[in-house]
């Protein structure tokens, strides 16, 4: 008879829903704990009323005998959760580890240091040295220090956009606290990748690479996003190319931390920018990437539970994937990422194929009905033996839902299609 656990996930976006439908197929889960959730979720996790505190989350996690607690967003992990709450397994690293998240500046710092491939880099904490030097520079990247929910780089093309991106991050603190640093870099051209490895000290497994859609109109135009969709696997990311990733960077991530005497246990996404055949990290997250994860769970065959009590007990593990691609489309409020309103209605037909996923990210449940909660609403994901049959399956599968001033780009994997007709 196998062991069965009780799991908490924290989060409340398409991200953690799709966790929790992949925990919920393994039969060593018991119960299943989600915090703060949204309508999907509430669907399939008991969620409690408690408050968004690390004190409070502890107190909840001692009562409900929970073996695991996977944090979903980066707030909870570069605040420091996973040392806050002992006893208990954390799949995040450590806050000091966290810091190649939670700051910019530690990040490119770290990777200098240890060889890894990244754009060369200025860091300023006053605004003047910081407008002084962009006077010299013309196509350059603006990145405040700290977290600023995705939305905390700016490319800029002159130095009126450059200085217009400094007076924003440092001195109007568009973004709090997090700009108290800016990170200056060059930027690169190429075509942008996710790079994702499940990490447990030496050991390490690869994700399929996956790419993002970060703007939010088609052609990759208009403003950043949390990430209008994404697809996976995408062949941008060849052998060659993952190998160098593997080498250059998620090895000498590794033996950084190592000489540094940290420890790192969970996911580590690498955001790359593959410029003639070599990859370039322009940023690192430490927790599952939004929205490739919810390309990546339909394609995984490993049970996910199964595998993070492997990493829980120190034990090898690996992933093991599908053949074929999935492509996942967010369907979004009018507005975003700018502002939108709430509470409209969201129809899902019944007709709804069967082999389509849906992962909620802005929703809530008010009475009987579904209602947008957020920016970003809804995941729609579905599989196919080619990139052209996925991106059919899930766009004609989006007919079936309906929401009023509902936006979604019509492009999510295109690229992948006309790489493979090249």
């Amino acid at each position: 008879m196998k062991l069965k656990y009780n799991v908490l996930v924290l989060g409340a976006g398409g991200r953690e829903h799709a966790i929790i439908k992949k925990l919920k197929e393994s039969p060593y889960l018991d119960k299943i704990y989600a915090f703060p959730g949204n309508g999907g979720i509430s669907q399939d996790a008991e969620i409690p009323e408690i408050s968004d505190d690390f004190k409070t989350i502890n107190s909840f996690v001692k009562e409900k005998n929970i073996s695991i607690v996977i944090p979903g967003p980066e707030a909870y992990i570069v605040k420091g959760i996973k040392d806050y709450i002992e006893g208990t397994f954390v799949f995040a690293p450590e806050k000091l580890s966290a810091r190649l998240e939670g700051s910019k500046a530690f990040a490119k710092n770290f990777m200098k240091k240890y060889g890894i491939p990244t754009a060369p880099f200025e860091i300023f904490d006053e605004p003047e040295k910081a407008i002084d030097y962009l006077k010299k520079k013309k196509e350059i990247v603006v990145k405040a220090d700290g977290l600023a929910g995705g939305k905390g780089a700016y490319v800029c093309n002159n130095f009126d956009e450059s200085k217009e991106a400094v007076k924003q991050i440092m001195i109007e603190k568009k973004f709090g606290e997090a700009g108290n640093k800016v990170v200056i870099e060059e930027k690169l051209t190429g075509e942008e990748a996710s790079i994702l490895a499940l990490i447990s000290g030496e050991n390490y497994a690869f994700f399929l690479p996956s790419q993002d859609h970060k703007q939010i109109y088609e052609g990759d135009r208009g403003p950043n996003t949390g990430g209008m969709g994404a697809y996976a696997p995408t062949t941008l990311i060849d052998n060659a190319i993952l190998k160098k990733c593997e080498e250059k960077i998620i090895k000498r991530v590794i033996e950084g931390l190592i000489d540094e005497g940290l420890t790192y246990t969970g996911i580590l996404y690498a955001g790359i920018m593959v410029y003639k055949n070599e990859p370039y990290v322009l940023e690192f997250n430490v927790r599952f990437g939004d929205p490739e994860i919810e390309a990546l769970i339909p394609l995984l065959k490993s049970d996910l539970l199964e595998t993070i009590l492997l990493v829980k007990n120190q034990e090898n593990f690996k992933l093991e994937w599908e053949k074929g691609y999935c492509v996942d489309v967010v369907l979004a409020s009018k507005g975003y990422p700018g502002k939108y309103e709430k509470g409209k209605e969201i129809f899902i037909s019944s007709e709804i194929p069967d082999d389509i996923y849906i992962y909620h990210a802005g929703t809530v449940i008010r009475g009987n009905k579904l209602l947008t909660n957020g920016g970003r609403v809804l995941n729609i994901a579905g599989k196919g033996k080619r990139i052209k049959e996925a991106r059919e399956k899930v766009y004609s599968a989006i007919k079936y839902i309906s929401f009023e001033n509902m936006y979604y780009r019509r492009d999510i994997g295109l690229k992948e299609e006309k790489r493979q007709f090249i």
